[in-house]
């Protein structure tokens, strides 16, 4: 076999095994992408599910704090000064809430369009390098 043969079959061999090997690498890097992306979501909606958890926990509590103050007041004017401050504080809360959840909201989709931009590039290096 000619040695020009052998030369060209060695350098296509070792293309091959390059390429494989980046091949490999990217869709490793896609991979990851993909589960740092699930990862994330799933770490993002046990946080959301705590901090709805927490919310109905503290309402509860505020409720039973309101009756018991309900109950040992000793008029009606009391009682309605009672049930409105109540009022006031709740619909402080909720406004609070509000504003807590639109400002995580938009964080959220920030890091979900850099996220997506991010991955988007890995996959466009990759299959530029392939």
């Amino acid at each position: 076999v000619p040695e020009a043969a052998r030369d060209f079959v060695k350098k296509a061999a070792t293309t091959a095994q390059t390429r494989a090997t980046e091949l490999h690498t990217g869709s490793e890097k896609v991979t990851s992408a993909i589960e740092t992306a699930v990862s994330g979501t799933v770490s993002e909606t046990a946080k959301i599910s705590r901090t709805i958890s927490q919310a109905a926990y503290a309402d509860a509590q505020a409720l039973f704090t309101t009756i018991d103050k309900l109950a040992s007041a000793k008029s009606i004017s009391e009682a309605v000064q009672i049930n409105t401050d109540a009022l006031k504080a709740q619909g402080e809360v909720l406004v609070g809430r509000a504003k807590s959840t639109t400002e995580y909201l938009g964080k959220i989709i920030a890091d979900g369009a850099k996220s997506a931009q991010d991955n988007f590039a890995k996959v466009t290096n990759f299959a530029k390098q392939a």
